[in-house]
């Protein structure tokens, strides 16, 4: 009798079998779903598309839309290899677009951020020279009525399609400073009829560079 209750009271007691369900592996994460993944996809492109307009608008003169439906990529490639080296054209929705030029004296393009559109980045001053090969296909291709410009903003002011003509016909930084200096080697009165005088319908550009241009003077 003592020998059985020494075991009973040494013996360690057996631990019970810990239940079947605690034994059950666990349930592995489940992957993601294609869509999440397409999701995250499309919207890392929308955000790197949006950073391209913007690092576009980076010392740009003039932002164009162009009507692009119908165009295929054969015609885009070949209008951007017309293009002068100081040009860039980009495809791209306008509701990225217009993300992008929020807050921006560019803003004022948002009146033809409608139809399919692609956007013309002029970074040069000799603006009638960017918009001549676009021009120049039109013509070429017929599209003057479906492929035309949309708008577009220069020095913080929109062009409809019907005002083109005064950016088209704007004089080279080179006409004005022989205008400039024509008028300054005459009397003084001659000056200020140049400078008031319309000139191919472009007096309020003229007068844009004219203020350029005396600020340069100004400074050196």
């Amino acid at each position: 009798m003592e020998t059985s209750s020494f075991l009973r009271t040494t013996l360690p007691t057996a631990k019970p079998l810990p239940a079947f369900q605690n034994l059950a592996p666990r349930p592995r994460p489940r992957p993601l779903r294609r869509s999440t993944i397409r999701a995250a996809i499309t919207r890392g492109r929308k955000e790197d598309t949006v950073a391209a307009v913007r690092e576009q608008l980076e010392g740009c003169y003039l932002l164009a839309g162009i009507r692009y439906e119908g165009l295929t990529v054969k015609q885009l490639q070949g209008i951007r290899d017309t293009l002068p080296e100081t040009c860039r054209l980009l495809v791209a929705k306008n509701t990225l677009v217009g993300k992008a030029i929020e807050g921006t004296p560019w803003e004022a393009l948002k009146p033809c951020m409608k139809g399919m559109n692609a956007w013309l980045f002029v970074h040069t001053e000799e603006v009638p020279a960017a918009l001549k090969p676009y021009r120049a296909f039109q013509k070429e291709e017929r599209l003057e009525e479906t492929n035309d410009f949309v708008g577009a903003v220069f020095e913080g002011k929109f062009y409809a399609p019907g005002d083109f003509k005064a950016l088209e016909t704007m004089p080279s930084r080179a006409e004005v400073y022989a205008k400039l200096l024509g008028a300054l080697q005459g009397p003084a009165t001659s000056v200020v009829t140049t400078l008031q005088a319309p000139a191919r319908d472009v007096v309020s550009v003229l007068s844009a560079y004219v203020r350029k241009l005396e600020q340069e003077v100004g400074a050196a």
